[in-house]
């Protein structure tokens, strides 16, 4: 069954705005939309609009429209926002679909709102010193995209008891992007590594850049980087307990999320943390042997650890 079908969007705008937000979800991020082939059909257009959403600001910030002020943007966007929470229909097709999803699934503003702040704060602030400073932006940017899914996802549990393995998910993909795409943050005059952590390895910015312009890999960054991705794993850790919180048609999504997503560690170990001039992914050939089994239980109705067949 068509997923805009399952998920009773039937007006011919309102379905070309979610087939807007599934191809930007196809294109830009080929991990998530895998997985979210494992979702009930019903639940994978709310995905794709999320998704679509805050890839929409991110671009704002990371790549801008020549001649546009991002920092102008973003507020475009807050009114924007307005309009959703306002019940309006807001212009622009992620932004339609962003309206219904919310609406379908009662998501709340304080989740969107800190996501722009953690949008806005990339315009002016360049590097953190400690975990403890950069964990407002990481809520902002990421935990709060995984608490934003909660609902499309559905639990077995109240929405607050399964809430902080949520956030745990959002955060352990943000630590996993700033670790693969540290190179590209640097060309941008960001960090994400506190440089305090970097200091205990005898690394700063400065030795980034230039490991990064000689193309030379520097024993004292991968030692730091190593450091990072086991900090990062114990994330994935506390987001996986998670998984037995969601409704059990949901469970086989973040699983394969978490596998696919923390294989990117994987793949940053076999490069003994040479990242900043080599970008770390899983190949088409791994995605599919992770996702592959869970689609034939999909399709079979067996879930592990659960007994309910899908219905969507």
């Amino acid at each position: 069954m068509n997923e805009l079908d399952a998920a009773g969007i039937t007006g011919p705008a309102l379905r070309s705005a979610y087939a807007e937000c599934r191809r930007i979800n196809a294109h830009h991020g080929r991990t998530f939309f895998l997985a979210t082939r494992l979702l009930p059909a019903r639940a994978r257009p709310s995905a794709h609009a999320l998704y679509g959403f805050a890839r929409m600001a991110d671009e704002l910030v990371d790549n801008p429209s020549p001649g546009t002020d991002p920092a102008v943007a973003l507020d475009k966007v807050s009114g924007l926002v307005d309009e959703v929470y306002g019940g309006g229909e807001p212009a622009g097709p992620v932004l339609a679909a962003l309206a219904d999803t919310v609406r379908r699934h009662g998501i709340e503003r304080g989740l969107v709102d800190a996501f722009l702040h953690s949008m806005r704060m990339d315009l002016t602030i360049t590097e953190y010193a400690t975990y403890a400073e950069l964990a407002e932006y990481v809520h902002g940017s990421a935990s709060v995209i995984g608490l934003q899914m909660l609902p499309v996802f559905g639990t077995v549990v109240p929405l607050a008891d399964a809430a902080p393995s949520a956030a745990a998910l959002g955060e352990a993909f943000q630590l996993t992007n700033f670790l693969r795409d540290i190179g590209e943050d640097l060309d941008r005059g960001r960090l994400y590594l506190p440089t305090e952590e970097l200091a205990a390895f005898g690394a700063d910015r400065a030795l980034l850049v230039e490991s990064r312009r000689r193309r030379v890999p520097d024993a004292r960054v991968r030692r730091a980087l190593a450091v990072a991705v086991s900090r990062n794993r114990a994330v994935y850790r506390r987001a996986e307990a998670g998984i037995p919180l969601l409704r059990p048609e949901s469970r086989p999504c973040v699983r394969t999320a978490i596998t696919l997503y923390e294989g990117i560690l994987d793949e940053i170990e076999a490069l003994d943390y040479d990242v900043l001039n080599r970008r770390a992914v899983v190949g088409k050939g791994r995605r599919l042997a992770v996702a592959l089994p869970e689609l034939v239980r999909l399709r079979l109705g067996i879930f592990r650890g659960c007994g309910p067949t899908l219905r969507s």
